[in-house]
């Protein structure tokens, strides 16, 4: 069974709950062989971006950032990595694209968790992996595809 921890350093009316985190987890990983743990923590913007800053370089907050367990050879550890999300950011997103926040946030969560496990979205080939991959699991758990615009519906 999967295992998550969420911490809760900012507080936001309409952010999910871990039972509604733990299902967007689970359902990302369906098809990873083993248990996972991974560390879910909600954050707010000045945290986000001094992470931001201080692991990839890039100024202000983004919605997500994901740290793959870095573990030592021969050390065998269910732990995945953490997931930092920035819950200003992401309902700003969902505000600003017309999306319906919890679908954002299980898009958000997805994306994470798929980093986790080593995709990545760099060059072009990589990228239409990693969405197809988020579209499949999104489709799962009934939420439309979020790269088509609102307007192209």
């Amino acid at each position: 069974m999967n295992q998550i921890e969420v911490q809760v350093v900012f507080e936001s009316v309409e952010q999910p709950e871990r039972q509604q985190i733990q299902l967007w987890v689970d359902t990302a990983l369906e098809d990873y062989e083993r248990d996972a743990e991974i560390v879910v923590r909600i954050v707010d913007e000045q945290e986000s971006a001094e992470l931001n800053e201080q692991y990839r370089h890039k100024s202000g907050p983004t919605n997500i950032l994901s740290f793959p367990a870095d573990l030592p050879e021969g050390i065998e550890l269910d732990l995945l990595g953490d997931l930092v999300i920035c819950a200003p950011v992401v309902e700003k997103e969902a505000r600003e694209q017309g999306k319906i926040l919890s679908h954002h946030w299980a898009h958000i969560i997805v994306h994470g968790v798929l980093h986790l496990l080593g995709y990545d979205h760099i060059d072009d080939d990589e990228a239409e992996l990693m969405e197809n991959k988020e579209i499949a699991i999104l489709h799962k758990l009934h939420i439309n595809n979020p790269y088509i615009e609102v307007n192209d519906k």
